[in-house]
Order: C-alpha cells, then structure tokens, then sequence
C-alpha cells in the first residue's frame, strides 16, 4: 500500500483544513487508517484512527470534538476534518495504514510522506 496526504497548508487560528490521503493497492478497504502528527523537537503522536468499515473511530483527547476522521473505500481515500485549530495543532500530519486499530505507531505498517499544517496565532 502506498499512501500520499494533502491537504496541508497554513491557516489562521480558529480555520478549518481537510485532510486527504490516497492509497493505491486494492486491499485499501481491509486496513485501519490513521493519522498522526509530528511537530518540531516532538514525537510522533496519535491523531485519530478509523476501522476498516468506517464505523469505529478514535481520537485523541486534544482533538476530539474539534477532528472528524472518515474514509471513502470506493476512492480508497481516508479524510481528516480540522476545525477549530490553534497554534498547538502546527505539525506535521502522516497517515498510516495498519491492519490493527490502534494508536501506537509501532501498529502501522505504511506510512504516507506528510503534510505540514501550520496554524497563526
């Protein structure tokens, strides 16, 4: 499976983004996608993750109320709905595909190649 994210850019606090992330491979549908993200001098960290179906979700707390995760598997596209963003949203966001849901990286077996999301105070 490859991955490729959009949807990245810069945006004023309180804006809104949508994320996308394109997956070749016709197995796109039998896996768990997530999103992660990374900002300067910070690990990596769980974003959200959706199931093979779309019917389970999970969110970090920092993001939930505020991200919506979805997928589309006929376009083999997995979305992330930004509102409501501040300053502490600034990373750079992957998307991963697994065959587990779960929010460890360790979990994820392909990785897209980021989007920076940079958000003005």
């Amino acid at each position: 499976v490859q991955l490729q994210a959009s949807g990245g850019g810069l945006v004023q606090a309180g804006g809104s983004l949508r994320l996308s992330c394109a997956a070749s491979g016709r197995t796109f549908s039998s896996y768990a996608m997530g999103w992660f993200r990374q900002a300067p001098g910070k690990e990596r960290e769980f974003v959200a993750v959706i199931g093979w179906s779309g019917g389970t979700k999970y969110y970090a707390d920092s993001v939930k109320g505020r991200f919506t995760i979805s997928r589309d598997n006929a376009k083999n596209t997995v979305y992330l709905q930004m509102n409501s963003l501040n300053p502490e949203d600034t990373a750079v966001y992957y998307c991963a595909a697994g065959l587990a849901l779960s929010r460890a990286t360790r979990v994820y077996d392909y990785w897209g190649q980021g989007t920076q999301v940079t958000v003005s105070s």
